[in-house]
């Protein structure tokens, strides 16, 4: 297994590739001490590029790892495919399995200056097709990654369109079983939707170079006060099934008996009379 770091430049191409040489197996290399780094893997058994992005590592960084990626691949003749690793949580079976192989060397080399063409300035990109995904087969796609350690997801972005995540009881009768739910808020407003309200981490689901989705995770142990809603939300799944007034109604906690004022009540008193000598002539 030959082991590449992501490198940032500051200057054109900005980027490149350095050969880790130390370390006897891949767990030498990722573990927390490098969770702010990014690293291509090329596994010459299985012919497969895997891109590694520290939980901490810098958003540019890991674009230019995508760059570096293809590459790669392109190097190596297209005999290899790029796959994200952290696609894996680090206790499932292929993360160990990578983990524990060995570090050496290979046909692969670093990508450096000279890999890249000189720029050109007067050239423009003029056909760029954005599309949204399909709801369904995007949240399909985006629950086979595993949620970071300590996270829980707050909102997830498909399209226009915010999801949360809402913990629905399943069973009660025996013991209690609950299991987390994806629910539909609503669609998001023209313009922009700026976050300000938690210290979100942001985590973007990539597939085939389309955005699948986009989630904003909070720390398990923010204590922060969740929004109150102060209008009655009647949930879409209840307009095609049958339903009691009493639920309705304590849906929009209505009182029994309406408070008003002194002034409001002598107009009334007087509407009444009125109502009742129109109906006497």
């Amino acid at each position: 297994m030959q082991i590449f770091e992501v490198v940032e430049l500051p200057e054109f191409p900005y980027m490149e590739t350095r050969e880790v040489a130390q370390g006897q197996i891949v767990s030498d290399i990722l573990n927390e001490t490098n969770n702010e780094r990014v690293y291509l893997l090329v596994d010459h058994d299985t012919k497969r590029i895997w891109a590694y992005n520290g939980p901490k590592s810098s958003f540019k960084v890991q674009i230019y790892g995508g760059i570096l990626a293809g590459k790669l691949r392109q190097q190596l003749r297209l005999f290899y495919r790029v796959y994200p690793l952290n696609m894996y949580s680090r206790e499932d079976k292929e993360f160990q399995e990578i983990l524990k192989k060995p570090i050496g060397g290979g046909r692969a080399n670093p990508i450096e200056k000279k890999d890249f063409p000189e720029p050109t300035p007067d050239k423009y990109v003029t056909d760029i097709i954005i599309s949204n995904p399909k709801i369904n087969k995007a949240i399909e796609y985006i629950n086979e990654f595993p949620n970071p350690d300590n996270l829980l997801r707050r909102f997830m972005i498909i399209g226009g369109s915010i999801f949360t995540d809402e913990e629905v009881t399943e069973s009660f009768l025996k013991e209690e079983k609950t299991s987390l739910k994806i629910i539909k808020l609503g669609r998001l407003n023209n313009g922009f939707t700026y976050f300000q309200d938690h210290n979100y981490s942001t985590r973007l689901i990539i597939k085939e170079r389309n955005i699948q989705g986009i989630e904003l995770f909070i720390h398990k142990d923010d204590k922060s006060p969740t929004f109150k809603i102060d209008i009655p939300v009647i949930h879409e799944d209840k307009f095609s099934k049958p339903g009691s007034m009493k639920s309705l109604i304590k849906a929009f906690q209505i009182p029994k008996q309406m408070k008003i004022s002194k002034e409001n009540y002598k107009d009334t008193q007087e509407k009444d009379k009125v109502n009742q000598n129109d109906s006497i002539d």
